[in-house]
């Protein structure tokens, strides 16, 4: 690939039936409060939800043309991996729609645009950092939405959740020939 047909390229990821189920999701569920989106792209789900509900979101993302994007709709956006800037205790609900696609090391690419599809070689490799940390970010009752594929092996997920001290529910679901799209809710154990 030249540099020319790099540039041709997106380099931020365009909202797609994932982000659509996340959205809807994220609607029906929450309202009030303030919400994080993680990987926060174009700014779809954080602003569907943003004006559908009583819900005050921010958004990051570490791609920069992400937070430029983000913010041309609307939407308070931090350019940070993850959730690494926010204090402790600071978000009644976090979403996340995670690059989750497995890409063997050999397919990897350097490109901004990876940043939003590729999980690693087993779909996981955002997940796991994420999940580490959101202990950290969410208030004690508040709860997350992460959006997971069947090509990540959804009962993986549920495992590194529930070893972060989470306990996971299938609260949406949308079917593919390829893939099935799952929203889990995630929250503290014991909570």
């Amino acid at each position: 690939m030249t540099l020319e047909d790099r540039r041709e390229m997106p380099t931020v990821y365009e909202p797609a039936e994932d982000s659509r189920l996340l959205a809807d999701t994220a609607v029906e569920r929450v309202d009030g409060g303030v919400a994080l989106e993680v990987g926060v792209g174009f700014g779809y789900v954080a602003a569907q939800v943003a004006s559908a509900t009583e819900t005050r979101v921010v958004g990051c993302d570490i791609n920069p043309e992400a937070c430029v994007r983000a913010r041309e709709a609307g939407i308070e956006t931090v350019r940070s991996n993850l959730t690494d800037p926010f204090a402790a205790d600071s978000f009644d609900v976090v979403l996340f729609n995670p690059p989750y696609l497995p890409t063997p090391p050999e397919e990897e690419w350097d490109d901004p645009l990876e940043h939003a599809l590729s999980g690693g070689e087993d779909g996981r490799r955002v997940i796991r950092p994420f999940l580490d940390d959101l202990g950290r970010v969410l208030r004690p009752a508040g709860r997350c939405l992460l959006l997971v594929s069947s090509l990540t092996d959804i009962d993986a997920v549920v495992k590194l959740a529930a070893d972060a001290g989470f306990e996971s529910r299938e609260v949406a679901e949308e079917s593919f020939p390829f893939e099935r799209l799952v929203v889990l809710e995630i929250t503290h154990a014991n909570s």
